[in-house]
């Protein structure tokens, strides 16, 4: 299958400074890749290059099979940008923005736009500058999920929603993919990404850490232990890749990286009333690769 984004080696320096240093990355059609990384890592970067916004210093980017920059024009009417916040026509009212909007991009799905609207709950009579910002975001959302465009590219989707229309955002979101749609969703909501994405990339500075599943990804952090006893917890700080041993009355908590069998078997030993055992979530896979420098879980950047 054709990439529907590939980047070879794709990087942009300011002097010295590398902000994307040698991406190589494939989206595929159908596809809702999370591409994450704390602040500064290069991902605001990687989506104006991508827009064809700014210029690489090196390497290239191709959408459709297309370049990045000689291509634009005829990418663009096939690909529908959301961001983080956007500078809209104070003037205009939220339904001649969607109407300037679909005419900018070249299509509109009048009959999904509506229905759209209702779903998130928004009133398309006021005027912009009377619109909060989650309001002015949904009039992003809407409009680039009206296009129906083969890849929507997205940059923090849901900055200023409440809970009620990040549910409605995911929803979308999930229509889109079922709809044969890609997208490119850059969030620091770690829990957004979890709920939706297929893979997950994962910038540093400037860098491609780690690419894959959530569950080829869950190496990164040690799977949680925890049991309870009749009597005193077994002695388990000398095993191999037990760490962070807790232990509180007859309860035992641990990490554990590597082969559990060893842990099992002493913890069997010791007859448990109770054992439990948990993967890592997405916010631990990001401790574990930047401690203090991880992005916010829920709601802010």
């Amino acid at each position: 299958m054709d990439s529907v984004i590939h980047t070879d080696g794709l990087t942009k320096k300011y002097g010295d400074f590398a902000a994307l240093d040698h991406l190589d990355l494939d989206v595929q059609q159908g596809e809702i890749l999370g591409y994450l990384g704390p602040n500064g890592a290069g991902k605001t970067t990687t989506i104006r290059l991508l827009l064809g916004l700014i210029k690489q210093s090196s390497g290239q980017a191709h959408i459709f099979g297309l370049d990045t920059l000689k291509d634009k024009i005829q990418i663009h009417k096939h690909l529908a940008y959301v961001p983080g916040e956007a500078a809209l026509w104070p003037s205009l009212t939220g339904q001649e923005t969607f109407y300037l909007l679909g005419k900018i991009h070249g299509k509109m799905d009048v009959r999904y736009l509506k229905e759209l609207t209702k779903r998130f709950n928004f009133d398309p009579s006021k005027k912009v500058r009377a619109y909060s910002k989650g309001n002015r975001q949904k009039i992003n959302l809407i409009a680039a999920l009206a296009t129906r465009a083969e890849l929507l590219v997205m940059d923090e989707p849901t900055a200023g929603l409440d809970p009620i229309m990040e549910q409605a955002f995911k929803e979308s979101a999930l229509e889109a993919k079922n709809n044969g749609q890609t997208i490119f969703l850059s969030s620091h909501i770690l829990e957004e990404v979890e709920s939706l994405c297929d893979r997950i990339a994962i910038l540093r500075s400037g860098k491609l850490v780690e690419l894959g599943t959530l569950q080829e990804m869950r190496h990164l952090s040690a799977v949680t232990v925890s049991a309870t006893f009749e009597g005193s917890p077994p002695k388990i700080n000398h095993l191999n890749g037990v760490k962070n041993v807790h232990v509180v009355g007859h309860q035992l908590t641990c990490q554990l990286q590597g082969d559990i069998a060893p842990l099992l078997t002493v913890l069997a030993a010791a007859k448990p009333k109770t054992l439990l055992s948990r993967e890592p979530s997405l916010e631990e896979l990001f401790l574990s690769l930047y401690g203090e420098e991880e992005p916010k879980v829920g709601k802010g950047k």
